[in-house]
């Protein structure tokens, strides 16, 4: 069975720090871009943060950059999401997914058109940012 299991949510205070995780169990993600995506309460999901296979390239949304920081670790088969200075609007579901084969970290978390051919979702880990 393929999964993914996001961890490393939780209640954290506004200009505090979080490190999300994203393991892969029945597969092996060192083919695949993977990414982080938000979704807040009421609101679509976004792709927040992108990373090839190889961890070379990288996409991040312009409302997380400089603040935000994904890497992936192949040998441990996880990706993490480590998130810094923390905002309130930053609050909500945090899901990774798995690209298709061949995929970038861009064409990945750009265009909502092309969440639907994301192979591989978690089932999310909750971000509450609040004092």
């Amino acid at each position: 069975q393929l999964r993914l299991v996001e961890s490393g949510g939780g209640l954290v205070q506004p200009g505090g720090s979080l490190r999300l995780s994203c393991t892969a169990s029945g597969f092996t993600l060192d083919a695949y871009a993977v990414g982080w995506f938000h979704q807040a309460p009421g609101k679509g999901r976004e792709g927040v943060s992108c990373i090839s296979s190889n961890g070379e390239n990288t996409y991040y949304v312009a409302s997380v950059k400089h603040r935000f920081t994904i890497s992936r670790d192949n040998a441990k088969n996880t990706v993490y999401l480590q998130m810094n200075s923390l905002k309130p609007e930053d609050s909500g579901v945090y899901y990774c997914a798995q690209a298709p084969p061949t995929w970038g970290a861009q064409p990945m978390c750009g265009p909502p058109a092309n969440y639907r051919f994301l192979e591989v979702w978690g089932q999310g880990t909750l971000v509450t940012v609040s004092s």
